[in-house]
């Protein structure tokens, strides 16, 4: 497997793992019906640390363009390889978001809340206010790139295991748990492009009942917030710790 396919694969766990937690928690009938927030962040966190273990040591399993870009911007990454991680995470995140849709096909006619249904695929913010909800997406994601690159530094790895095969991964998954509880609650948290993008496409494509609208006015938004934070992030470590 080569690193394009690695982040696809990488990028469609990612979404399978994590849309799917909140098909559980939000969708009628399922055995995980309104088992709340904290649930819905552990099952996040959980989906980065096994998407990264699976294919961290192909890639580096970025999973996430705001990722790509951030280490990009301080030279962590080669911009040749921009266009293709990206492309390949967009493609991941579709295909889990149909992967979602099929393992919870039931429950969506039975559902008849349009804003759960479109929750699954992608974040709404609790308060619409637009460039407010952008900075908390920054924020967020900014928070995620300091971790992301401070952890692989943290003493109590062992560097000749590797950081995808060590406690990087868990260590990252535990990050976005952190990120959900602490900054999840204004708009969903998406902190990547492609895990908010490519599965509101999948929801504006795909015939699942009573549906509703797919929310293009606010998409910009969990696109450029975290592409936004995530450079200023990786900026920021760079500075501070060269």
């Amino acid at each position: 497997m080569n690193a394009f396919w690695a982040e696809l694969v990488g990028t469609m766990f990612l979404v399978t793992l994590g849309d799917g937690v909140v098909a559980n928690v939000v969708l009628n009938k399922s055995k995980g019906h309104n088992s709340g927030w904290i649930v819905i962040t552990a099952g996040w966190g959980l989906a980065v640390a096994m998407a990264v273990y699976s294919v961290g040591t192909i890639s580096g399993a970025h999973l996430n363009p705001a990722v790509t870009l951030g280490l990009a911007s301080i030279g962590q990454f080669g911009w040749s390889g921009v266009p293709a991680y990206i492309v390949a995470q967009l493609l991941g995140a579709l295909l889990g978001a149909v992967v979602v849709w099929l393992a919870y096909l039931p429950h969506w006619s039975a559902t008849e809340d349009q804003s759960a249904k479109l929750g699954v695929f992608c974040t709404i913010p609790a308060i619409r206010k637009p460039p407010q909800n952008f900075i908390t997406e920054a924020i967020g994601t900014f928070v995620l790139l300091v971790g992301v690159l401070a952890i692989p530094s943290v003493k109590n790895l062992k560097p000749e295991l590797g950081f995808a095969t060590g406690l990087g991964p868990l260590l990252v998954g535990l990050l976005v748990f952190s990120i959900g509880l602490s900054l999840g609650g204004s708009t969903g948290y998406a902190i990547n492009p492609a895990r908010d993008f490519a599965p509101r496409l999948a929801h504006f494509l795909l015939p699942i009942a009573g549906k509703g609208g797919s929310d293009w006015n606010y998409a910009w938004v969990p696109v450029i917030g975290p592409i936004a934070g995530g450079v200023a992030g990786a900026l920021f470590y760079k500075t501070l710790w060269g």
